[in-house]
C-alpha cells in the first residue's frame, strides 16, 4: 500500500497555517473596528448614508470562515484525517463557485454598474450647493480630492458648486494661468477639468486591482484543493 507523501503534508499544513494566520488577522481586524471607539470614529467618517457595519460584519465573517477553513486543513493533514480533509475541499470548492458566479455575474451587469455609477455622480451635483451638515462631509471629500487631482467640480465643473463655490475653490484654484487647463469662474482661477472622469478613473483600478486579487486567490484555493484531494487519496491508500 502506498504511504502518504511526507511533502505534500508539510506543504498542505504550512498552507493551511499561513491560511489560518490570515484569518485571524482578518477577524481581528475587523472585531476591532467594529467595538473599539477609534474603530467606529473611522468607520462613521467613512459612511456615506449605508449601513457602516455592513462592510465590518462581512470582514468578520470571512475572517471566521477563513481561520475554520485553515484549521480544517492544518489538523486534516497533521493527524491525517480524512473527514477534516474532506470538509475543507468542500468548503474550499464553495467558496472557489462563488468567487466565480461573482465574476460572472460582474462580467454580465458591468454596463449596469457604469450606469448606476454615472447616475449617482449626477445625483450628486445638487449635494454640492446644498448647506446643510449631511452635505458637508461629502463637500470635504471632493474639496480633497480636488486637490490631489487638480479638477473642479463633479460634473460640469467649478458651476457644480453653485453659491458653495467661494468656500471651496481654494481646493481646486489653478495657479498658472498660462496652463490650458484652467480657465477663469467668478474671478478666481480654477481646474476646467470635473472630477468625473477621475472618478471614473479610479473606480476602474480598483477594479482591476481587485480582479487580481481574486485570480491570485483562485489560483491558491487551486493548488489548496489539489493538495488535499492528493492528501485524501494517499491517506485512503495507506
Amino acid at each position: 500500500m502506498a504511504g502518504v507523501s511526507g511533502c505534500i503534508k508539510y506543504s498542505m499544513f504550512i498552507f493551511n497555517f499561513l491560511f489560518w494566520l490570515c484569518g485571524i488577522l482578518i477577524l481581528a481586524i475587523a472585531i476591532w473596528i467594529r467595538v473599539s471607539k477609534d474603530g467606529q470614529e473611522i468607520i462613521s467618517s467613512e459612511s456615506s448614508g449605508t449601513n457602516p457595519y455592513v462592510a465590518v460584519n462581512i470582514l468578520i465573517a470571512v475572517g471566521a470562515i477563513i481561520m475554520i477553513l485553515g484549521f480544517l486543513g492544518c489538523c486534516g493533514a497533521m493527524k491525517e484525517s480524512r473527514c477534516m480533509l474532506l470538509l475543507f475541499f468542500i468548503g474550499l470548492l464553495l467558496i472557489l463557485i462563488l468567487q466565480v458566479l461573482a465574476g460572472i455575474l460582474g462580467a454580465a451587469f458591468k454596463p449596469e454598474s457604469d450606469r448606476i455609477l454615472n447616475e449617482t455622480l449626477y445625483e450628486n451635483v445638487k449635494i454640492l450647493s446644498e448647506t446643510d451638515e449631511s452635505a458637508k462631509a461629502f463637500q470635504q471629500t471632493l474639496t480633497e480630492f480636488q486637490e490631489e487631482f487638480k479638477c473642479c467640480g463633479l460634473v460640469n465643473g467649478a458651476a457644480d458648486w453653485g453659491n458653495n463655490f467661494l468656500q471651496h475653490y481654494k481646493s481646486c484654484e489653478c495657479s498658472n494661468m498660462q496652463d490650458s487647463s484652467c480657465i477663469t469662474y467668478e474671478g478666481k482661477h480654477v481646474y476646467k477639468q470635473p472630477c468625473i472622469s477621475f472618478i471614473k478613473d479610479l473606480v476602474a483600478k480598483h477594479i482591476i486591482i481587485v480582479i487580481g486579487i481574486a485570480f491570485g486567490l483562485a489560483v491558491i484555493e487551486i493548488l489548496g484543493l489539489v493538495f488535499s484531494m492528493v492528501l485524501f487519496c494517499q491517506i485512503g491508500n495507506k
